[in-house]
């Protein structure tokens, strides 16, 4: 576990931009606070308020980050008001709280705007049973939030926007569009709303004070998530993290007995860990989170080690509450969306690699890079999906080793194409019939993966096949040149290249599931 946080790759170092701006940013924001004579309180909700602005807004554009992060008061502080309001009202407070859950969790079908509102909200509802806010707050609450966002935005679209030097990032919308109870979003919030109502009953039962830390777990749990199996090793994973996290908040929180300066400076910490872990380990970030909300009980002066045990159960309360949620209503089943995929994944693969021949047969305005980036995006999301599958606990020996061949192959794939795209940057690089010819084989193999399913995803790993139809050819016969069962790659890198990843694709008929018929076939 951390040799994957501090091994993994980290291109153009943006996991160490994000982190240190993050910390400079909400800084920056909680010493304004300081500065404006707000209460620790408000720097507090200030402070989170500038940390949700920096992680949560994730448009891909600046332009669209900058809008978002201006839409963010919008939904935060009339929700503050909601749940200050509701304070002394347990019954309303309740129902209030799992409406802004399923809003928030059904506004992802808005993309990352909706998702950034949609936690945006829940976080101001949950920070006011955090800090027991009341009416009389809310005015200074509202500027410290307002200062923090507007700090927040400085530092992230004026002092330090590296991404304005960055391609703009793919969106990757979810799989299985639909409507009604067919939208994945829809399910996702029914699912979110149930689980959270069974947390927030358990949770009460535990703490009549801490009950929302319960509702807080089940909400993250479903964060980033779309199917069972996704939403099963999210839970376990945060549960891990927040009991090394315990451990580490008894070793490193208590002691400090809520010192201003050693805790500031541990919380800083915690953020950078935060922003730095979440790309590649929940279970870290969940940990520098654990710590931090044990360092911020510390400055309250509410802090003991019972306090941490109960956070300790009611995480384990709200990880049961995701668990049943996704398992008994309207369960959205890890096949169906790795199906989505993997096919999605596989199409971006005959993409680039179309728009890299085209470039090579003298095409000016054919560029492989955006579909790269697709490419990347989408292995991202497939890693995400199979990641239930491929996880240790998972006792299906034959649906993990389909699995980690499916990735494996894919990450094949990615690199033949990025390959590809180098070749076809160079200006030298002459064009070749059999280019073409490769490239109908390539898009051959990806229909032939593809073709089954009616969203365009090949079939699971593990999935059964017994009624998988015989693929389809597309057309028209090849030229003479294609005759032969393999292109033979000679002194030209990008046949070589085209040739490994025909090779690539083909390798994951058996993982898939899906025949690929080798004779190649030019497009109509």
């Amino acid at each position: 576990m951390l040799k994957r946080m501090f091994a993994a790759p980290d291109p153009g170092r943006l996991r160490l931009r994000a982190a240190t701006r993050a910390v400079l940013g909400i800084a920056l924001a909680v010493a304004l606070c300081g500065l404006a004579g707000h209460s620790l309180v408000a720097a507090v909700t200030g402070g989170l308020a500038a940390l949700l602005a920096l992680f949560t807004v994730t448009d891909p554009t600046v332009r669209g980050q900058a809008v978002t992060t201006a839409m963010l008061p919008a939904v935060g502080l009339p929700v503050l008001a909601l749940a200050a309001a509701l304070h002394d009202h347990p019954v309303a407070r309740d129902a209030a709280f799992l409406a802004v859950v399923g809003a928030g969790v059904y506004a992802r079908r808005w993309g990352p705007r909706g998702h950034a509102l949609g936690v945006f909200a829940f976080m101001s509802y949950f920070v006011t049973q955090f800090l027991g806010t009341v009416p009389a707050q809310l005015p200074e609450l509202y500027a410290a939030v307002l200062l923090s966002l507007a700090t927040a935005a400085a530092v992230r679209f004026g002092a330090w926007c590296y991404e304005r030097r960055l391609p703009p990032a793919p969106a990757v919308p979810a799989p299985g569009d639909g409507t009604g109870l067919r939208r994945v979003t829809t399910r996702q919030a029914v699912q979110a709303t149930a689980g959270a109502g069974f947390a927030l009953l358990v949770g009460q039962m535990l703490s009549h004070e801490r009950w929302y830390w319960a509702v807080g777990a089940t909400w993250w749990i479903f964060v980033n998530t779309t199917s069972r199996g996704e939403t099963l090793v999210r839970g376990f994973r945060r549960f891990l993290g927040t009991l090394i996290g315990i451990g580490a908040g008894a070793l490193v929180a208590v002691p400090l007995h809520g010192a201003p300066v050693p805790s500031a400076v541990l919380i800083a910490v915690c953020v950078f860990g935060i922003f730095y872990a979440a790309p590649v380990s929940y279970t870290w970030m969940m940990l520098a989170v654990t710590v931090m909300a044990s360092l911020l009980y510390g400055l309250l002066g509410l802090l003991d080690a019972g306090l941490l045990a109960l956070r300790l159960l009611e995480t384990g309360v709200g990880m049961a509450g995701a668990v049943l949620a996704v398992l008994f209503v309207l369960p959205i089943t890890t096949d169906a969306t790795t199906n989505g995929w993997i096919g999605r994944a596989l199409h971006s693969v005959h993409a680039s690699a179309a728009a890299a021949a085209a470039r090579l047969a003298g095409d000016e305005q054919a560029d492989p890079t955006p579909h790269i980036r697709d490419l990347e995006a989408l292995l991202a999301r497939v890693r995400l999906s199979l990641a239930p599958l491929v996880h240790p606990l998972n006792p299906l020996r034959v649906r993990k080793r389909r699995a980690l061949r499916v990735m494996e192959l894919l990450d094949a794939c990615a690199a033949e194409a990025r390959a590809l795209a180098l070749v076809a940057a160079d200006a030298d690089a002459s064009h070749d019939v059999r280019l073409t010819v490769a490239c109908w084989r390539v898009e051959a193999a990806v229909q032939a993966l593809t073709e089954a399913a009616p969203t365009g995803g090949g079939a699971p790993p593990g999935a059964a096949a017994d009624d998988r139809p015989e693929p389809a050819t597309t057309g028209h016969p090849a030229p003479q040149e294609a005759d032969a069962t393999v292109v033979r790659a000679t002194e030209h890198p990008a046949l070589r290249h085209l040739q490994a990843l025909e090779q690539a694709l083909v390798g994951l008929e058996d993982p898939l599931q899906r025949p690929v018929r080798l004779q190649p076939s030019a497009p109509s």
